[in-house]
């Protein structure tokens, strides 16, 4: 059984995320979507608890995906989880040279290979970072993200937003 791991901070988890694991899920027999904690980033907008939560409604209609959570090296998530490669997804070439040096290292220290699937050009211009400023305020992401992140977005920077439906925003 072939088993791919694809780690982000997915926050939030956007429709180029969604695009690559459900291209690894054609590649693999099982697909691991770890939702990391990144300390080289900023203070999160969601916490891991709400991301999983997040993931697993984005992708229900993938029976062969399996969400996690961890806060530890990805090396030791892979080899935890049984799997035979990392994914990582690319939006440009200027993702590449940072993704190359993880890839590499992660390599020396497992011997777990990462296959890079680059987005389509249509999500190619997504980032999180931009969706979370985006919607922070008050513009409608509703095309670049799944429902369920949709409305979380919503709901944390729209006062009442559970009255309120996507063409509110």
């Amino acid at each position: 059984m072939t088993v791919a791991l694809i780690p982000g901070s997915f926050d939030p988890f956007h429709n180029g995320h969604l695009e690559v694991v459900e291209r690894a899920t054609r590649l693999f027999d099982e697909v691991i979507v770890a939702a990391l904690r990144n300390p080289q980033k900023s203070q999160p907008l969601f916490d891991l608890e709400e991301r999983q939560e997040m993931l697993q409604e984005s992708m229900a209609h993938l029976p062969s995906v399996r969400i996690v959570s961890v806060s530890t090296l990805l090396v030791n998530v892979a080899r935890d989880v049984g799997a035979s490669a990392i994914v990582k997804g690319l939006r440009a070439v200027s993702d590449f040279e940072s993704e190359m040096q993880m890839a590499q290292m992660n390599r020396h220290l497992s011997g777990v290979e990462t296959l890079f699937l680059p987005t389509s050009s249509s999500h190619s211009f997504i980032a999180s970072k931009l969706l979370r400023e985006v919607a922070r305020y008050g513009g409608d992401v509703s095309a670049f993200v799944p429902k369920a992140v949709n409305d979380r977005l919503r709901d944390k920077f729209t006062p009442g937003a559970e009255n309120l439906g996507p063409e509110s925003l």
